[in-house]
């Protein structure tokens, strides 16, 4: 694997770079405010999200591994001179490195990160894990008990995604990060919760951080959903066939594509996901639940002195003993 380059060679290199960066964290709400973003004729994003580029190691399953500089670059060349440039990447919050290579490329960047309740992040990141193929148990709570045995392995990317402990939810040391580069005036800290409640308020939030109109129509939109994966086995099949991953795949693909349309294999595709692979997550196990927070709340109160914002109250830690 190829480590990124400096960013102050990225610096020096002729092209476009990003004026912004959406850091994270995933599975809070980052697909969707990139989207929304997406569609304001003042900002460009390119059609890939999670680059990583930027990041000291790349996630497992990353297609972004063999990224070159001047691939990185390309990303962003349709961008028109009048329009704002994005990153959307949220392992750039996780990243011990990141924040100090984008202040390196872009020291007036604008930095956007997105909070979420540390229980209901926890949960939903394992839930896009198993989807992602990076995790086999489907029992959260067995899944965060392999957590100790998982660490003393050696195969260290495939590992440090399956972390479901306090690490995940250092919110305050991964914030501190940003402001050890970037005067406060260019960090944007949002909450999950409040994106979720009000779409447009907390996008028209993230114009005016920009720079940019915001009177322009928002398009709303739910990406990026949590979901349930029924049978990770099948659901691997079909994600086999899909991308013609080994020769029976590729010649079971190949015999589809012939007597079908492009259309019609896609309409199959969603209704086979919809209702055989995927469906709506396992009714939350409120005791695991109450424990994960129990877990955190040492960190939501850092977290509130640390921003000035009663998140205690917000997410419900008033009664977490």
């Amino acid at each position: 694997m190829t480590a990124a380059p400096e960013a102050s060679t990225i610096a020096r290199t002729k092209g476009k770079v990003p004026d912004f960066f959406v850091v994270g964290n995933p599975k809070s709400g980052t697909t969707a405010l990139g989207e929304m973003l997406r569609s304001h004729p003042q900002i460009h994003l390119p059609d890939l999200n999670g680059t990583q580029f930027l990041a000291d190691k790349l996630q497992h399953g990353s297609q972004r591994s063999d990224m070159q500089l001047e691939d990185y670059m390309a990303l962003f060349d349709a961008a028109r001179p009048e329009q704002r440039i994005g990153e959307v990447s949220p392992s750039y919050f996780k990243s011990s490195a990141a924040a100090e290579r984008i202040a390196q490329l872009r020291p007036d960047a604008r930095i956007i990160a997105i909070l979420r309740e540390p229980a209901s992040f926890i949960r939903s990141l394992h839930l896009e894990l198993l989807q992602d193929h990076v995790e086999t148990e489907k029992d959260l709570g067995r899944a965060i008990t392999l957590e100790e045995t998982r660490r003393r392995e050696r195969d260290s990317l495939i590992q440090q995604e399956l972390r479901y402990s306090a690490e995940r939810v250092r919110y305050v040391e991964q914030l501190r990060r940003y402001h050890a580069v970037f005067p406060p005036e260019q960090v944007l800290v949002l909450i999950y919760e409040e994106f979720r409640a009000d779409n447009e308020s907390t996008v028209r939030q993230v114009l005016r951080f920009l720079e940019v109109d915001d009177t322009s129509p928002i398009q709303v939109t739910d990406a990026n959903p949590t979901v349930l994966i029924r049978s990770p086995r099948l659901h691997g099949m079909v994600r086999s066939l899909y991308l013609g991953e080994g020769p029976a795949a590729r010649a079971v693909k190949t015999g589809v594509k012939a007597v079908t349309t492009r259309q019609l294999r896609h309409e199959g595709l969603r209704t086979l996901r919809r209702k055989v692979i995927y469906g709506k997550p396992a009714p939350v196990d409120e005791q695991l639940m109450t424990e994960l927070r129990r877990r955190s709340k040492a960190e939501v109160i850092a977290l509130s002195e640390y921003l000035d914002r009663d998140l205690v109250t917000l997410w419900g830690y008033d009664d977490v003993d």
